[in-house]
């Protein structure tokens, strides 16, 4: 293959977009050191990328899940790895901490100061809603 066009490769994958993406991913690695699957025949990065998208010495797939695992920032996890790691020792440890927490102050209240903290909150409102202080009435106090 003399020269390679996007034409060549565009029917590998489903749009354009797709091809750039997999086409620049493959350059930069070739770049950084990969060893090429076609004749490097002194061409660029980028134009041997396109010519082993073109000939299929990679397929499609493969392309994709190497973009797909180069950007994965998060390993996906069995549900047996994640059941491990909430077992029965783990939950212990955390109902023991949460029992060791005594300095709730709700509870420590009985039902009836409860009420009349609220009644004094209440009556503290409505004075400041029956009084309000402009600016202007500071004004000209001063």
């Amino acid at each position: 293959m003399a020269r390679i066009t996007v034409e060549d490769c565009i029917d590998k994958f489903d749009s354009r977009f797709e091809l750039v993406l997999v086409a620049s991913n493959r350059a930069r690695k070739l770049h950084s050191g990969e060893e090429p699957t076609v004749e490097k025949n002194n061409d660029k990065n980028s134009v041997i990328a396109l010519r082993e998208i073109a000939e299929e010495t990679i397929s499609a797939d493969e392309f994709k899940q190497s973009l797909v695992e180069e950007y994965q920032s998060v390993s996906p996890i069995d549900e047996e790895e994640l059941a491990l790691e909430f077992d029965n020792e783990n939950c212990a440890e955390e109902n023991s901490a949460a029992d060791e927490f005594t300095g709730d102050p709700v509870e420590s209240k009985s039902t009836e100061e409860l009420v009349d903290i609220k009644e004094t909150i209440t009556e503290t409102n409505n004075n400041e809603e029956s009084n309000p202080v402009s600016e202007t009435q500071t004004d000209q106090s001063s």
